[in-house]
């Protein structure tokens, strides 16, 4: 059974370039920055892909377009920061591989370009050096590939990748790839697991570090 995540303190965002414009297509759409936050000395650094259109009739859960911190999302936020307090780190770093949120056309939210991803990745690289974690957790393709393209490396079978271990000598610490939280009901059947039981492998894969 799922714990209930605690809502994250705003004030402990980290906010790296308070307007920037990288992008202008993303600058133009988002409500706000979605920064990081968490401890400055956490041994554990999760990494999202991008934050959603967010829902900004909710309470509290609105999302990083409307709340301007990392998985605050009713749905993906509630359910990462969920699994990983459920694993005993209830105090990770949160934070996404592109910070502002990807409009598709018609409405709702689109994956993040390449582009996209190597004007926001400075500011990942420095959440990561200031953090200074024992490792990093990339949930989904966009976040694996944004820091694996560190390394030079492509992701070309995110699958493969899933539960195992990435060195990262040039990132400086190594990187853990999961499910991203949307498609976890789709894929961890697929991949031979219960919640449980994929849960407890990312559990057993970071003891290796943290």
């Amino acid at each position: 059974m799922t714990v209930s995540p605690r809502y994250p303190e705003p004030d402990d965002r980290l906010v790296l370039e308070p307007d920037c414009r990288r992008c202008p297509e993303l600058a133009d759409a988002r409500e706000r920055i979605s920064w990081g936050v968490g401890p400055a000395n956490a041994d554990l650094v999760v990494v999202g892909e991008a934050p959603g259109a967010g829902a900004p009739e909710a309470d509290r859960w609105r999302g990083g377009n409307w709340t301007g911190v990392a998985y605050t999302s009713r749905a993906s936020g509630r359910k990462v920061r969920a699994m990983f307090e459920e694993l005993g780190y209830p105090d990770a770093y949160y934070t996404n591989a592109v910070k502002c949120f990807p409009p598709a056309p018609g409405g709702g939210n689109r994956e993040p370009t390449d582009e996209e991803r190597a004007n926001c990745r400075p500011h990942l690289l420095r959440e990561i050096e200031l953090i200074d974690p024992a490792c990093v957790v990339a949930t989904g393709k966009h976040a694996a590939r944004s820091l694996l393209a560190v390394e030079g490396r492509e992701v070309d079978r995110f699958l493969d990748l899933v539960l195992e271990p990435q060195a990262c000598p040039t990132l400086g610490v190594p990187v853990l790839p999961v499910l991203h939280p949307s498609y976890q009901e789709v894929w961890i059947a697929r991949l031979g697991h219960t919640y449980e039981s994929y849960r407890d492998a990312i559990g057993e894969a970071l003891a290796a570090y943290v």
